[in-house]
């Protein structure tokens, strides 16, 4: 979820300014500013897959250089040197210890001329959202589902291990996917602790899938899966340097993620490229019977190949809109887009103006009060059919209270709390709010995408540089975001690099129409191709 924009009951505020988080960590980290003598991080490393694509690591396992076992080791060695040691992102909060074998039986497929794709033999990471039925627990972060193992897989892990991914282990997040207190801190979990952002460590590594944006990043597995209510896909890859995709809702099920938003959620990659991600994509999208809006008849992509629009010259004779507050924006970020508008502009499109943030702002409050509602339902429906230590909201609150030096040593559940007064989603308020966020968020993009007869897609700032990780000021604004109007309609939204503010990366969107991911990956990849913005993190430890 984007951090704090429904927290603070604004949409407005959503859509003009991404608040970025500030981590806060299990022990302080200095506010103090950077000077041109700090120390830099712990050096991290020469590491041979660093910045590897899916294509480099196929063709070591094809040519014999790699096994799929070798690049599991070398991944683990990874994360044992610079993720719980050295510059200690602290990205992961567990691994699979059954991620060698199946590497092992996948390694003999191969052998035997089996290949199940493009992933087969491939690492990844995957969000601790996300169930496993494996020895890894799912807990959202949260100390009161400690010792929680699913008993099944999720969609979303049967999709990974169908395709022929190794599962090598899960991300930390922000705990309960940052919907506990209107104070929380991106990337901080009772159970995981504070994860860091491996371009400046005290940054923050941004929204809920805070551990898959470090992770992938700093090349700590191929590719990683995220979710996203709103903005916990886009905004950890876009100050993390990825490339990030949340698909339009429906189009990857979430049955087994734990929910906040029946209407929002959704889970997606997070890759190093464009193309990495469309093949990530690809994996996990497919209609679930158990996920109803998977199998509308309304979704017309099913198995679909991501990449079969991902050309060099994708934006010639392609008409797109730019968001206009954004445009004009005096912003470091601002300067970034309107260097971006003019590549594309050179790579042949034509760009208009549009203006979807006006149109989003009667929303007001109505996006969190939808929020509270679902995630009451929700997560009362996923805990009565597991075997967590908790069985409702109730009991994940009385809990917190019982265990608060440990559950709550920086912020409260303010949100936890506000959720479990809600009265189902039958109840008035609910049913009007729900009506008025869909509509409004869907108007507003259907007209912008039929601007000058019709647009390929909105281009913008997904969010601004990360913010200084602090626990005594708390969380401030960098710059505006992007996140808020694709995720109230469910339509696709990509970032990708856009270039750099003192070595912080900062994010281009591309928002689309519903099941329109292949072409605004299309877009985002020729894009890519022309500038090459993505530069791998180096570690640092402050700014200067």
């Amino acid at each position: 979820m984007q951090r704090r924009q429904f927290l603070q009951h604004g949409t407005q505020a959503a859509l003009a300014s991404t608040l970025l988080p500030l981590a806060a960590a299990a022990a302080p980290v200095s506010s103090a500013p950077a000077t041109a003598d700090s120390k830099p991080a712990v050096a991290a490393a020469p590491f041979a897959l660093s910045e590897l694509t899916i294509a480099d690591l196929q063709a070591q396992l094809s040519s014999g250089k790699a096994t799929s076992r070798s690049l599991c080791q070398q991944y683990l060695a990874r994360i044992a040197a610079i993720d719980k040691a050295g510059p200690g992102l602290n990205a992961i909060i567990e691994l699979n210890p059954d991620a060698l074998g199946i590497a092992d039986g996948l390694d003999k497929e191969r052998k035997a001329g089996k290949l199940r794709g493009p992933l087969h033999g491939i690492p990844v990471l995957i969000k601790d959202n996300i169930d496993t039925g494996d020895k890894m627990q799912t807990t959202a972060g949260a100390l009161a589902l400690a010792g929680h193992h699913a008993a099944h897989d999720s969609f979303v892990a049967k999709q990974l291990r169908a395709a022929g991914a190794i599962i090598l282990g899960k991300t930390n997040l922000s705990e309960w996917a940052n919907f506990r207190s209107t104070h929380s801190a991106s990337g901080w979990s009772s159970r995981g602790g504070q994860t860091h952002n491996p371009y400046v460590i005290d940054r923050t590594p941004s929204g809920s899938s805070a551990g898959s944006g470090s992770a992938a990043s700093a090349s700590l597995c191929a590719v990683a899966v995220g979710t996203e209510t709103n903005g916990s896909i886009v905004s950890p890859s876009s100050v993390n340097g990825l490339v990030g995709l949340k698909p339009t809702v429906g189009l990857v099920s979430r049955t087994g993620i734990i929910p906040i938003s029946a209407t929002q959620d959704t889970a997606g990659p997070m890759a190093r490229c464009v193309r990495d991600a469309a093949l990530l994509l690809g994996a996990l999208a497919g209609p679930d019977p158990a996920d109803a809006v998977t199998v509308s008849a309304s979704n017309p992509a099913k198995a679909a190949d991501y990449t079969r629009l991902l050309r060099p010259d994708a934006l010639k004779g392609q008409k797109l809109g730019v968001e206009k507050g954004h445009l004009t924006s005096q912003t470091a970020g601002g300067e970034l887009l309107r260097q971006a508008v003019a590549v594309l502009k050179a790579q042949g499109a034509t760009m208009v103006e549009v203006d979807v943030r006006t149109a989003t702002q009667p929303i007001g409050e109505a996006e969190f009060d939808v929020l509270l509602y679902e995630f009451k339902d929700g997560v009362n429906k996923y805990l009565a059919n597991t075997k967590a230590p908790v069985k409702t909201l109730a009991d994940v609150i009385a809990f917190n209270k019982a265990n608060a030096a440990k559950a709550m040593p920086f912020f409260q559940q303010e949100t936890l709390e506000l959720a479990e007064k809600t009265d189902g989603l039958t109840a008035e308020k609910y049913t009007t709010a729900l009506r008025k966020v869909v509509d409004i968020s869907r108007q507003a993009l259907d007209a912008a995408l039929k601007t000058d007869g019709g647009l390929a897609g909105i281009v913008a700032i997904t969010t601004g540089p990360a913010a200084c990780i602090d626990l005594v000021n708390g969380e401030y604004n960098t710059g505006p975001g992007y996140s808020g109007a694709a995720a109230m309609a469910g339509y696709p939204h990509l970032t990708l690099p856009m270039g750099y503010v003192h070595g912080l990366p900062i994010g281009l969107s591309i928002v689309g129409g519903p099941y329109k991911e292949a072409e605004i990956l299309g877009l985002g990849y020729a894009y890519e191709q022309a500038t090459k913005h993505r530069k791998a993190p180096e570690f640092k430890a402050v700014i200067g």
